[in-house]
């Protein structure tokens, strides 16, 4: 297995509407979400590094966990590889291509909303 995969639990107690890189300006509803992720080395460096409070804004997700009030409620570890995890994770679609860039499975996002 060369990828470990995970997947963020996070609460977004009110909506927001932030600026995400090259997204623009997203709007996310209050809610539960599920942010699933990959990580081919360093994973558990890169699962501290989500957890952080202060770093340079890089991947789409950091935007939204910089976002005042927004926390990791659980991280999730898997070897499920991460689109078939992301396909199989109930939730709707917030934002069109949050975190899946370089997705070459068509999920559409890697950031889904469960409520």
């Amino acid at each position: 297995m060369n990828d470990c995969t995970y997947q963020l639990l996070i609460d977004v107690p009110r909506t927001l509407r932030i600026a995400v890189g090259a997204l623009g300006v997203c709007e996310f509803p209050a809610g539960r979400y599920v942010y699933t992720g990959s990580a081919r080395r360093n994973f558990e460096a890169r699962i501290a590094r989500h957890r952080a409070q202060k770093k340079r804004l890089h991947w789409h997700i950091d935007y939204l966990l910089a976002a005042p009030g927004v926390r990791i409620t659980e991280v999730v570890r898997s070897t499920v590889a991460e689109c078939l995890l992301n396909r199989a994770t109930a939730g709707a679609i917030p934002v069109p291509g949050f975190g899946a860039s370089d997705c070459c499975a068509g999920c559409g996002s890697h950031l889904k909303r469960q409520a």
